[in-house]
């Protein structure tokens, strides 16, 4: 009699190809070892190995964005679990689509504190946007289609599911192979559309702020059109630059972590802000006063992808809800409304980036602000730029002009040490892609051994470390919180190039702008692996703003 059943293990890793997913990353484990076996000779599918946990969440979070499918990770329980959680905070903030397996105790040790055993509808429950334990192997297809299918819908995010390690080694008939899931789109009421029509008809300075996930290239370019026919100036929340071509007339900057004045007056000179994807947080606002809470003086119309998200903070004057590609479809179309009452401000705005981007508008020479420049000139128009968080990422979000989907790859949760695993996730995702990845001496610290892992699966990257023997933004805000008080932002840093070469990697140190412009020239033509270690003036804290002086 011919056995139909298949193990558990086994069907698992059929459902991860039927869902189209080409790459899982992730650190082994004894907890899941039959999932290991079962990716054992397959040509569809790849097992990425990395060195740290935190570091495979968060290139499944980049291979996420690049993909626009969820990216997948596979972890150990308890250190493995914990490690990971780094990357499953960037992906609930960031609105990426993740699904993060953990090898679970097995299911007749539960609830007795068993070796490495914890909870993880408790742990991940704030964290995620569904947490769930697979008990019965005759459910799998049931459970990971859901996690595909909730990891895309509504505001993407994470789903977290736990593998109790016997119930991988049972054996079962499987079901019909699954439908394929696929990100929901649904249009906005048509009353909300004329209400929005009619709102820009009314306004006088109108501005556009697109962020959030869920994006499409599609979306991106219908985005283009709309902003484009009705004369708009458009800017984007932190971190979400990538969502418009920086070269486009009606781009005129994004919201960063440091205030940039022009725009913080812009939104609130505002009569009526568009917000189409961001969730209005933080960074984005000012610390929630610009606008301020809870009715802003401006008229707001918020559309986004979860119906419960407008509101939240801000009362907004309209909400819609919709996913982006199916709101900016519906209003690309739309004949112009008053772009010649629009045109004066979006070209003062547009000015006022220029000139904000341009390294020779500094008060001082500023060789890291020249280097990032120069990437203007020598990428491709599709290369994509990583970093983590620190103060050298104003100098990347501030002289770098994002110009294609994805480039920009940056953690809007202020997650250090996301630059290198994202490089890794996006070389992996698009490997005709030129990838670029900037971190601080600090921010590369974090996930360094991630090196590793881009040497060993021959990847094509490069990284730029600045490195100014400090954690820099943390030293910036005690500068303005207790003037001349250093208390733990010192760092001792390795030889960066050497540590990078101890990998199999290229690596040089510059000091100039000529030696950087020849370390990147080398290290593009060379391929594979390159680390150049920028050593930045100690003296600066950010573009134009030296550090104080103490007598």
């Amino acid at each position: 009699m011919t056995d139909t059943t298949t193990r558990a293990a086994d069907h698992l890793v059929d459902l991860l190809e039927a869902h189209g997913t080409t790459h899982v990353f992730g650190v082994p484990g004894e907890s899941y070892l039959p999932v290991l076996d079962a990716f054992h000779g397959r040509n569809r599918i790849r097992f990425m190995t990395c060195r740290q946990e935190g570091g495979a969440a968060m290139a499944a979070d980049a291979h996420a964005r690049i993909t626009g499918r969820p990216g997948v990770c596979m972890v150990t329980r308890g250190p493995g679990a914990t490690n990971a959680s780094a990357g499953v905070h960037v992906a609930y903030q960031d609105s990426t689509p993740l699904i993060l397996f953990i090898g679970q105790v097995a299911r007749d040790m539960v609830e007795r504190e068993a070796f490495q055993e914890i909870d993880y509808r408790r742990m991940f429950g704030q964290m995620a946007k569904w947490v769930a334990e697979i008990d019965d192997a005759s459910r799998l297809q049931e459970f990971i289609s859901r996690a595909y299918r909730v990891a895309m819908s509504g505001r993407p995010g994470p789903v977290v599911l736990a593998l109790p390690e016997d119930m991988l080694y049972d054996r079962i008939t499987p079901p019909p192979a699954p439908r394929r899931a696929e990100a929901p789109r649904y249009l906005p009421a048509p009353e909300g559309l004329e209400g929005l029509r009619a709102r820009l008809a009314g306004a006088e300075r109108p501005l556009v702020m697109i962020g959030g996930g869920g994006w499409t290239e599609t979306g991106r370019k219908a985005l283009a059109r709309f902003a484009e026919t009705q004369g708009l100036p458009v800017t984007v929340s932190m971190r979400s630059q990538a969502l418009i071509d920086n070269d486009h007339p009606n781009y005129v900057g994004h919201f960063a972590v440091a205030r940039t004045p022009y725009l913080a007056d812009a939104l609130a000179e505002s009569d009526l802000i568009l917000a189409i994807g961001p969730r209005l947080g933080e960074m984005t606002t000012n610390g929630y006063m610009n606008p301020a809470p809870p009715v802003p003086a401006q008229k707001l119309v918020h559309v986004f992808p979860a119906p419960e998200e407008p509101g939240r903070v801000y009362e907004p004057d309209l909400a819609l809800a919709a996913d982006m590609q199916s709101f900016c479809e519906a209003v690309a179309g739309w004949d112009p409304i008053a772009p010649d009452r629009f045109a004066p401000r979006l070209a003062a705005l547009k000015s006022k980036l220029i000139s904000f981007a341009d390294p020779a508008t500094l008060p001082a020479p500023d060789p890291l602000a020249k280097m990032v420049a120069h990437l203007n000139d020598v990428l491709l128009e599709d290369a994509i730029v990583t970093n983590g968080a620190g103060n050298y990422a104003g100098w990347v979000h501030r002289f770098y002009r994002y110009r294609r989907h994805g480039s920009c790859l940056a953690p809007t949760s202020g997650s250090m040490g996301y630059g290198l695993p994202a490089a890794v996730g996006a070389a992996v995702a698009a490997p005709e892609r030129e990838v670029i990845c900037f971190a601080g001496d600090g921010c590369f610290m974090m996930t360094c051994q991630e090196m590793a892992t881009a040497v060993q699966h021959g990847l094509r990257l490069t990284v730029i470390v600045v490195n100014n023997n400090r954690y820099g933004t943390i030293r910036a805000h005690q500068e303005r919180e207790f003037p001349g008080h250093i208390s733990g932002t010192a760092l001792t840093n390795p030889d960066f190039a050497a540590f990078a070469r101890s990998f199999g990697a290229a690596a040089v140190r510059v000091d100039t702008f000529d030696q950087f412009r020849d370390a990147l020239a080398e290290a593009r033509a060379r391929g594979g692996v390159n680390l150049i270690e920028v050593a930045q003036d100690e003296g600066v804290l950010a573009p134009g703003v030296p550090l104080p002086q103490r007598g």
